[in-house]
């Protein structure tokens, strides 16, 4: 019974380290296919993963906001079939997460 005990106490502090906020995504893919995923990393971190499903080299450009902070700004190219991951951090914690991406062929 007391193994128990400390197996419980143990594990509660890992589930109050979970990190979840909601995040909205919106895409103006201009006819590219490109297939993109959020995810939170830490309360103040967050990332945007990239795939390229189309034949052809695409440029993006994904715009992070989180309330008053000033908004983070990241591009890349991504080739055929190639994957990547955007990510920004703020200085402070993310209630709730905006980000605009636009991607354009090259």
């Amino acid at each position: 019974m007391k193994r128990i005990c400390l197996a419980v106490l143990a594990i509660i502090p890992l589930s109050v380290l979970a990190v979840s906020y909601p995040v909205d995504i919106q895409q103006q893919l201009n006819g590219t296919e490109v297939l993109a995923n959020a995810s939170s990393i830490d309360r103040d971190m967050a990332a945007l993963h990239l795939h390229n499903l189309g034949a052809a080299p695409v440029d993006c450009k994904a715009v992070f906001r989180n309330g008053p902070e000033a908004p983070r700004s990241r591009r890349t190219t991504l080739q055929a079939g190639e994957q990547k991951a955007l990510t920004a951090k703020f200085k402070r914690d993310v209630i709730r997460l905006r980000i605009q991406l636009d991607c354009e062929p090259q």
